[in-house]
């Protein structure tokens, strides 16, 4: 697979992620920002320490991808999030970076929906290696300033792989909308579905589930900002905001990922 192929099949997956990390980036700060694909790709400085994130896909893609920013960057967007003076690197600045990719991974999955199936990312930390191997995107990130973050991101053949296939199959939503028969949807107008709200999610080895009792605290994968998810047979139909209703629970919609008759073409 040659480097043009690798930018087709990659396309779909980097601008998600842009437009996904964006809004991550923007609810954090309260200020607007953009990324962008680079033409080429920042030169490389052996003095200049990394933190490299890496998005572990599972569900209909398989494989990894690594988020690769500097941590004098990455310590200017965490005192921009934290509201604080810009200083050297800290662990807070780590985690609060940390927290923006995995709010951003999750509405990812969200937006690979429709092409991809369902897809999920384990975000973290690591001390990743072997990337000068693999297909890089240079990318950039701003908030309509002078000053542009670099970031880098790489991609692992079985991704590269994944991606491949799914972009060569026939299940975009237009395609689908197109065969939509407002007649039969009609038929089963009054017919109830399940659906579910999710507020987050997490993985746990079986030593801490065998652990598990009452009192017990588990921590999931969004901030309480992020937006709570609307389920129905698995898959994300909306977003919004957790409120009470008549002491009830319930879910006021801020965001349809894609139109609802969409969700019942076979």
């Amino acid at each position: 697979m040659d480097d043009q192929v690798k930018h087709q099949v990659t396309k779909l997956f980097i601008d998600a992620l842009m437009l996904s990390f964006a809004e991550s980036l923007t609810r954090k700060t309260g200020s607007a920002w953009e990324l962008k694909v680079m033409e080429n790709a920042t030169p490389a400085d052996d003095q200049v320490e990394f933190v490299h994130l890496r998005l572990a896909a599972e569900g209909s893609l398989r494989g990894e991808c690594f988020v690769e920013v500097s941590k004098l960057h990455v310590a200017e967007l965490a005192a921009k999030m934290l509201g604080q003076s810009v200083s050297a690197f800290a662990d807070e600045h780590g985690e609060a970076w940390t927290a923006v990719i995995a709010a951003a991974a999750t509405s990812l999955s969200a937006a690979l929906l429709p092409s991809c199936g369902e897809v999920t990312f384990k975000v973290d930390a690591v001390e990743a290696e072997g990337l000068a191997e693999m297909f890089a995107v240079p990318l950039c990130v701003s908030d309509g300033t002078e000053s542009e973050v670099p970031m880098q991101l790489y991609f692992e053949g079985r991704l590269l792989e994944a991606l491949s296939v799914a972009s060569a199959a026939p299940s975009s939503t237009e395609a689908r909308q197109a065969s939509i028969d407002p007649n039969n949807l009609k038929l089963v107008m009054d017919v109830e579905l399940n659906v579910s709200l999710r507020f987050g999610q997490c993985q746990l080895p079986l030593r801490e589930v065998l652990d598990l009792a009452s009192g017990s605290v588990i921590e999931l994968d969004r901030d309480v900002d992020d937006p709570v998810e609307l389920l129905l047979d698995g898959k994300v139909i909306a977003r919004g905001e957790a409120v009470i209703v008549d002491g009830n629970y319930g879910l006021r919609v801020t965001e349809i990922p894609q139109p609802m008759a969409s969700y019942f073409i076979r």
